[in-house]
C-alpha cells in the first residue's frame, strides 16, 4: 500500500488546509490523508487484525471523513475528530463479523497496578503476537483503553456494554497476554 508507506513528511494540518478541502480541493484532500493515513491505519489493523480489513476500513472512514469535512470547524480538533471516525467505521467492521462482548456480573475490578517493568523479558513481538491471538472482545477493549486511550466509560458507551464489562475485558485481556508471553519466552 504504498500511499499509507510513503507520508515521511506530512503536511501539517492548518485551518488553511482545512479552508481547501472544504472547498472540494482535491489536493488538499490528498494532503490531509497523507498527513492522517499512517497513524490511522495502524489503529485500523491494531483493531481489524488483519491488513485487508484495515485497508477497507481506512477507505471508508476516509470517505466519511471527505464527505463530512464541512462540519469541521476547527483544524485543531481534526485529529481526534478523524480517530473518532475511524475508530467507529472499525467497531462497526466487528459488529458485522458478529463480535459481541460478554457482560458480566458486577464485580470490583481493582485499579491499574503498575507494572515492574525491568524484571519483565517478554519482547516486543512476542508482545503483539499475542495481542493478535487474543479474542476479538479482548483485543477491542484492550486496544482502544491501552493504544487509543479512551476511558472505561468511553468504551462502555461506544460498545454499549456496562463499564463493569468493560474492566473486566481488559483485566482478563491483560492477564492472557500475561499467560501467552510468559508461555513464549
Amino acid at each position: 500500500m504504498q500511499a499509507l508507506t510513503n507520508n515521511l513528511n506530512p503536511t501539517p494540518v492548518t485551518d488553511q488546509l482545512v479552508a481547501r478541502c472544504k472547498k472540494g480541493d482535491v489536493r488538499a484532500f490528498r494532503e490531509l490523508y497523507d498527513a492522517y493515513s499512517t497513524a490511522m491505519y495502524n489503529i485500523c489493523l491494531r483493531m481489524t487484525g488483519n491488513v485487508s480489513d484495515a485497508e477497507d476500513t481506512l477507505q471508508e472512514a476516509f470517505i466519511q471523513v471527505f464527505g463530512n469535512i464541512q462540519r469541521l470547524e476547527q483544524a485543531g480538533s481534526i485529529t481526534a475528530w478523524i480517530k473518532r471516525i475511524v475508530v467507529n467505521h472499525c467497531l462497526s467492521h466487528l459488529r458485522r463479523k458478529k463480535v459481541y462482548f460478554e457482560e458480566v456480573e458486577e464485580i470490583e475490578v481493582e485499579e491499574e497496578q503498575s507494572v515492574d517493568e525491568a524484571g519483565f523479558s517478554g519482547t516486543v513481538q512476542a508482545v503483539k503476537e499475542a495481542i493478535a491471538a487474543l479474542p476479538v472482545g479482548y483485543k477491542t477493549v484492550l486496544n482502544l483503553y491501552l493504544f487509543e486511550e479512551y476511558s472505561h466509560r468511553e468504551i462502555a458507551n461506544m460498545l454499549d456494554i456496562s463499564e463493569s464489562t468493560v474492566k473486566t475485558q481488559y483485566m482478563r485481556a491483560k492477564e492472557k497476554v500475561r499467560q501467552m508471553v510468559k508461555e513464549r519466552i
